[in-house]
């Protein structure tokens, strides 16, 4: 089984811990490529939600590198990325100028002629910055975007419900002990079998120093995210409506019919304007759809590879 190749990225700016401001940080991220070409002009980031890691994407990676290079990034704070010094700096603005870095290596390393995006969550607010902020200096357009169960509206109530958990200290003896608390705080990703979350819960702990297992992120990724007010969400929807107004990908949105994230009111004004996203919904998903089932494999693989050896749609 094809397995991904882990890299690094410099990237200026916020400096990491123990680091001076000059030397900035570095992102982690994931590089699968199973096209035969290692320099293959055809590049797909796939961005996970807020407490999440690259290794989210494992299942959907090996479907899509048959055909393109597929880069899942750590965020900056989380995986294999360095921990920032200043808490307020793990916000969107830093995490964009991240992924221009990312986009300016992959292109120095191999010339990009097609790049497409999938962001879950917060990977999606990201995509809608890389894509609806004109003058970026992108090595190419992106071509298609995948929003996975996120828009330009956020609800308050499920904000809340993530600031619960966000950034709280835990222990784990086991990764199964891991699985276990993860899945109380994540059960509206749908039903999965036993095995299917173990796995997905494998890359969201590191050992501990004194032994057992800890989340894979810095805890200080809840501060800028709890100093969120209500009027400072409502002022930010205003922004993002623009950005996604101003997006000229091709847009498929993914929503779980239980989402509390995404509501079905924001679903449908996203078709109606802007990009006029393509909406697909997944019966018995909340927040948010994890990419790892052969039906929201296939409506991705489909949307993203014009059905190079996909399924016809």
């Amino acid at each position: 089984m094809i397995e991904p190749t882990l890299k690094y990225v410099p990237c200026p700016g916020p400096a990491a811990a123990g680091a001076t401001a000059q030397e900035g940080h570095r992102m982690a991220y994931w590089e699968w490529n199973d096209t035969g070409d290692p320099r293959h002009p055809h590049v797909i980031v796939c961005a996970h939600g807020l407490s999440r890691q690259g290794r989210d994407f494992d299942t959907l990676a090996r479907r899509l590198c048959r055909h393109a290079r597929v880069v899942c990034p750590d965020v900056a704070g989380r995986g294999r990325s360095d921990w920032l010094t200043d808490p307020m700096d793990y916000q969107l603005p830093v995490y964009v100028a991240d992924m221009l870095a990312l986009l300016a290596q992959l292109h120095q390393q191999a010339p990009i002629v097609a790049l497409d995006w999938v962001g879950t969550s917060m990977g999606g607010l990201l995509g809608m910055g890389i894509c609806g902020v004109p003058d970026l200096p992108l090595p190419a357009p992106v071509r298609r975007l995948v929003l996975n169960d996120v828009g330009p509206c956020l609800e308050w109530q499920a904000l809340q419900r993530i600031g619960q958990y966000l950034g709280q200290p835990a222990h784990f003896d086991s990764l199964q002990q891991a699985a276990d608390a993860l899945w109380v705080v994540s059960s509206t990703f749908g039903p999965h079998t036993s095995q299917e979350w173990l796995e997905l819960s494998r890359a969201m702990v590191r050992p501990a120093p004194q032994g057992g297992f800890v989340l894979h992120y810095d805890p200080a990724i809840a501060v800028a995210f709890r100093a969120l007010t209500p009027e400072a969400a409502s002022a930010g929807e205003q922004q993002m409506w623009q950005l996604y107004d101003r997006i000229a990908a091709q847009v498929l949105l993914l929503r779980g019919t239980q989402s509390d994230l995404l509501s079905p009111q924001t679903a449908q004004q996203m078709t109606a304007r802007g990009p006029r996203a393509r909406l697909v919904e997944f019966a018995g998903v909340g927040h948010a759809p994890t990419l790892l089932h052969d039906d929201q494999v296939d409506v991705v693989a489909r949307f993203l590879l014009d059905g190079q050896g996909e399924p016809a749609a």
